[in-house]
């Protein structure tokens, strides 16, 4: 990404985020980048409850209105606006307090102790430190700065078994 790139995406985020907090939305993620089809600028969003498609269309509507008024991107591009997905990234403090209890992988800028990646049960933040219960039972503090990557793990109920009898015929 050159550093155009990286101005233009802030410059986006200027523009959009008043607007998608009008709409009682969070900005999750913004992707600008060239595909085989071409330029896309993808938003990610969400909200508390989830985002539905009418979400999507909604904030679609706005943010291509804008982006048509202020002419931030002067070449042809796709707008595509999603939900951030069931392995939503975390990348605020706030995600983190948010998602508290959930499963987490965790990667880290650098190792601490003899590990750069995590996963376990997310208990929250305190002081800047995000709180991991790894798998093993261990409570881990990493610091928020250190985290490069941070994503929730999907979580599916358990199927329980067919009462009565079932067989092969």
């Amino acid at each position: 990404m050159t550093s155009g790139d990286r101005e233009l995406i802030l410059q986006l985020k200027r523009s959009l985020l008043p607007v998608l907090s009008s709409l009682g939305v969070e900005l999750v993620d913004l992707e600008y980048r060239r595909e085989r089809r071409g330029w896309v600028l993808r938003l990610y969003i969400d909200r508390e409850g989830g985002v539905s498609l009418q979400d999507c269309q909604r904030v679609s509507e706005h943010v291509g209105d804008i982006l048509d008024v202020e002419d931030l991107i002067d070449h042809p591009y796709s707008l595509e606006v999603s939900s951030p997905g069931l392995d939503r990234p975390l990348v605020k403090e706030t995600d983190f307090e948010r998602f508290a209890g959930r499963t987490v992988k965790i990667s880290t800028r650098e190792p601490v102790g003899n590990r750069s990646n995590f996963r376990g049960r997310l208990m929250g933040v305190d002081n800047h430190q995000v709180r991991i219960q790894l798998e093993e039972g261990e409570v881990l503090h990493l610091p928020a700065e250190s985290i490069a990557k941070a994503r929730l793990v999907p979580e599916f109920p358990e199927e329980g078994r067919m009462k009565g009898s079932c067989r092969k015929i």
